[in-house]
């Protein structure tokens, strides 16, 4: 089976984890870091908001069963993508809204999601979502993996 990566950050990856968890097709959705300078960041770094990173989730998926698309309009969907550096009460550019592209195919389709959603009418700000290459994941600590899951707390309607 073949599988591909997507690279998204909406603010604290832990609800972001799940809502990608959720989804048909999806097989493994980690948190971690990305999009900074800092080799092997710690959650503590990150939080500094000095090493660029962004939390975000990488999601490995079968893209017979899920496509990239479909993962783009749950992305846009489950967070305010109009909200710059921050994600409701989470403030710093570690929350910002980003698509981690992996290749020109991811780039493109990253683009024409953002614009279509831009136009939708659905915000009354504009989108400020980030589109970069993906640079090097890394994977946040253990205790972050399924942290609302592990919690009772993972329940929640995957958008669109």
């Amino acid at each position: 089976m073949a599988t591909a990566l997507a690279t998204f950050g909406a603010g604290c990856f832990w609800g972001v984890e799940v809502t990608f968890r959720q989804i048909p097709g999806v097989l493994e959705a980690l948190a971690g870091y990305s999009g900074g300078t800092m080799p092997n960041p710690t959650y503590e770094d990150v939080c500094s908001d000095r090493t660029g990173h962004a939390e975000v989730v990488q999601v490995t998926f079968d893209p017979e069963r899920v496509t990239y698309d479909r993962l783009l309009d749950v992305f846009f969907t489950s967070h305010d993508p109009t909200q710059l550096n921050r994600q409701g009460p989470d403030v710093g550019r570690q929350y910002r809204s980003a698509v981690f592209y992996h290749d020109d195919e991811q780039r493109a389709a990253a683009e024409t999601a953002k614009r279509r959603w831009n136009e939708s009418g659905r915000w009354k700000r504009p989108v400020v979502t980030e589109i970069a290459p993906a640079g090097p994941f890394w994977k946040a600590e253990e205790y972050h993996q399924r942290y609302l899951e592990k919690r009772g707390l993972a329940s929640c309607h995957v958008p669109g």
